[in-house]
């Protein structure tokens, strides 16, 4: 598929993906929620790519937002559909992928950016990032799972805060929160983040994946996530990278998972 918002770059195990619209802060319209799903869908598959880094071009924005100009004349009925294809497509695909999604927040994350980087499975930001859910200024909330994620990582009272306020936070609040795990430097950004991958990279990618299905369901009502680790837990044991692991710690080399 050719794509016209987005970017893609590999470097060796690890690929980024570039959501490329500067002009427009890098806003999320209905042609680039699905080049990214189609991007993620592809990277999941590949066999080479073992970490993705999400990220925007130019030093402004990761996301500003969505393209509001695209839903300001919706009926109540295209408004739903509108978040339920979007948390299909893209946001609830990222957090359910095999592959640990990292996102490398450069600037704005407002709206859908926001949530885009709380799909992600954690966050890196630069110095000069800013985070916020604005969309009570519409007249409407976020659609996009923010009223879901945000409590989940940054707790109930400061979620609420945020959004009724519609408020943004800087890097370093939002490092506070828990809802960043690290600030760096702007022009550091992409070679820390990378630095974090190329250590994942490293490990077992089948016990990667099981790990992050057994995360998500403990935020999944009616799902034991303790029942979904043993599950996964045993599952590991029938795998070449249980059998490479465990002989490497044996032999005492570093393992080497293909």
């Amino acid at each position: 598929m050719n794509f016209e918002n987005i970017l893609i770059e590999k470097e060796n195990a690890i690929s980024t993906i570039i959501i490329n619209r500067p002009t427009k802060l890098n806003a999320l319209n209905k042609a680039t929620i699905e080049e990214l799903h189609h991007a993620f869908k592809s990277l999941n598959e590949d066999k080479e790519t073992r970490v993705i880094i999400i990220t925007g071009s130019g030093e402004k924005a990761f996301v500003a937002g969505a393209d509001i100009s695209e839903f300001a004349s919706f009926s109540t009925s295209e408004g739903a559909q509108l978040a339920a294809k979007g948390q299909e497509l893209l946001f609830d695909f990222v957090q359910n992928m095999n592959k640990p999604v990292i996102a490398a927040v450069n600037g704005f994350a407002l709206g859908g950016g926001l949530e885009l980087a709380m799909a992600s499975h954690f966050r890196v930001a630069s110095d000069n990032a800013k985070m916020g859910l604005p969309e009570v200024t519409l007249g409407v909330i976020p659609g996009y799972g923010g009223t879901q994620r945000l409590p989940q990582l940054v707790g109930k009272g400061r979620a609420m805060e945020m959004i009724m306020t519609a408020q943004m936070i800087d890097a370093q609040t939002a490092l506070n929160y828990g809802l960043v795990n690290h600030v760096v430097a702007q022009e550091e950004l992409l070679t820390f983040t990378k630095g974090i991958a190329t250590k994942i990279a490293k490990n077992s990618p089948n016990a990667i994946k099981e790990a992050i299905a057994a995360v998500n369901d403990n935020f999944k009502d009616g799902v034991n996530g303790f029942e979904t680790e043993i599950k996964n837990f045993g599952a590991c044991f029938g795998t070449a990278d249980f059998i490479e692991g465990t002989t490497a710690f044996l032999e005492k080399r570093k393992a080497e998972f293909k």
